[in-house]
This record gives structure tokens, C-alpha cells and sequence, in this order.
């Protein structure tokens, strides 16, 4: 099981050369210029931040909640709800105010460096397609994307992110979801996905770039980037729910059923 840490990357690294190969051989589309403007226009409709919002709340089989700490989560809910509307959504109007395929790269920057966290989870769940594809994307945006800035593996070779956690592989493995829980600051969650998300965090190679305080401001500034670049999702939930709390919960625990099962 342990040499498969060490085969299924040289597998990778051999299906990987076609598109690589594929990708050095386009022509620039300018030789005088190293990125065009219109290169810019096409990340901002090709990266994957759109259908990450699109799909989490796709309508899936209704599953039972376990919330017993109901009171609790709707204060929190509360917290983040003020947090959102004074705090994060001000900040990244004005984070706007930056142009939106800069805004792209940042995001496909900080999506790039997560990447091993998304490859080493989906060969724990035996996903060794989605594996390749993930280490795929790491080597074809990381030199060609400029540092992961760009993303020409789904462009050029048409390689789409796969999401995965350390949650959906306790899931895949049949670890129920447990109580659900709202957190300050993070969120939605359940317990099996609060302990995957502590295991990914303390996993994730940005505090391999950053590390300390610098660490939760690189996080930090990562947040707000995303908010910018959400077409106010949030406020359409408020909008049109009766009963947000209950809208968000039964979304969130549907959207991960969904992805455990995937």
C-alpha cells in the first residue's frame, strides 16, 4: 500500500506527458507579449471557481439531520451571518476594486498549492483517475499556469478539478457524517467533516510558503478573494429563504452526501 505513494505519481507523471507535450506545442497567442489580454478574459470564464458555487446547492436525495445543538449552531449562525455582512462582504467590494482575472490567478494560485491535499484523498478512496488528474493539473499549471496562476490544464487539456477532503475519505470509508455543527468564522460543518477539515488544514502545503501569523493572513486573504468573486450567493439565500438557518444546514449535509457518494 505504501509503494502505491511512489508508483501511482510515476503512472501520473507518464499519462501526463501527452497533454503536457500538447500544451508546449501550442503557439503563444502573441510572440511579443507574454500574456495577452484576451488570455486574462478566458481565465475569468474558465476556472473552477463558478461551478464550485453552482454545485453546492444542486438538489441531492433529502437525508436526516442530527442537529441536538440547535441553539448553539443558530448563534453562531448568527455570529456569521453579522460576521459576513459587516465585516467579510465590505472588505471584498472593496478587494473588487482589483481586476477580476487578477483576482482569478489568486484564486487559481492558492487551488494549485492545495493540490496534494486533493490527490492524496482520492487515492485513499481508491479514486486513482481522479488522482492523475490532480497530479496532472499540479504539473501542467505549475509550469505552464506560471506557478498554478492560470489554468491551461483545464483550458488546453481540458483537466476540471476534483474536489475531495479528508472527510469524503472518512465518509467513503463509513464513517457517518455525526452532529451537525456551525463553527465561527469556518461555517457549516458535521463532525466527520470537522475532523477532516482539521486533518486537511494541518496538511495544507501553504504553510509550507507561509508560516506562523503570515500562515492565517495568506488564509485570510484567500477568503476574501473567494467573497469577491461570489455573485452574492449568500444574500440570495436571505432573500428568498424562510428559514436560512435550516436552508443552509439541509444544503450543506445534502451537498457532502452528494460527495462522499461521488
Amino acid at each position: 500500500m505504501k509503494n502505491l505513494f511512489f508508483v501511482i505519481p510515476l503512472l501520473c507523471a507518464i499519462a501526463t506527458a501527452v497533454p503536457v507535450a500538447a500544451i508546449a506545442q501550442t503557439p503563444p497567442a502573441q510572440e511579443t507579449q507574454e500574456f495577452s489580454d484576451d488570455e486574462f478574459a478566458d481565465e475569468e470564464f474558465d476556472d473552477d471557481f463558478d461551478d464550485e458555487f453552482d454545485d453546492e446547492f444542486d438538489d441531492v436525495e433529502e437525508i436526516a439531520v442530527s442537529d441536538p445543538f440547535e441553539s448553539f449552531n443558530r448563534g453562531m449562525f448568527w455570529f456569521n451571518d453579522k460576521f459576513y455582512f459587516y465585516l467579510l462582504k465590505p472588505v471584498a467590494k472593496v478587494y473588487r476594486n482589483v481586476p477580476e482575472p487578477a483576482r482569478v490567478s489568486v484564486s487559481n494560485f492558492f487551488s494549485n498549492l492545495t493540490t496534494p491535499i486533493r490527490f492524496v484523498n482520492a487515492l485513499m478512496q481508491g479514486k486513482i483517475h481522479d488522482a492523475c488528474n490532480e497530479f496532472g493539473r499540479f504539473m501542467i499549471n505549475t509550469t505552464f499556469g506560471i506557478g498554478g496562476l492560470f489554468d491551461p490544464a483545464r483550458k488546453y487539456a481540458g483537466i476540471r478539478r476534483k474536489e475531495e477532503d479528508f472527510g469524503q475519505t472518512l465518509g467513503t470509508y463509513g464513517i457517518g457524517p455525526g452532529y451537525y455543527l456551525v463553527i465561527p468564522i469556518v461555517g457549516p460543518l458535521n463532525v466527520r467533516d470537522g475532523i477532516g477539515f482539521l486533518v486537511d488544514t494541518y496538511a495544507d502545503p501553504t504553510a509550507l510558503v507561509w508560516q506562523g501569523q503570515a500562515y492565517w493572513v495568506a488564509r485570510g486573504a484567500d477568503l476574501v478573494n473567494t467573497v469577491s468573486l461570489d455573485r452574492d450567493t449568500y444574500e440570495a439565500i436571505k432573500r428568498d429563504a424562510l428559514d436560512p438557518y435550516l436552508f443552509v444546514r439541509d444544503a450543506y449535509m445534502q451537498n457532502r452526501a452528494g460527495k462522499v457518494k461521488d
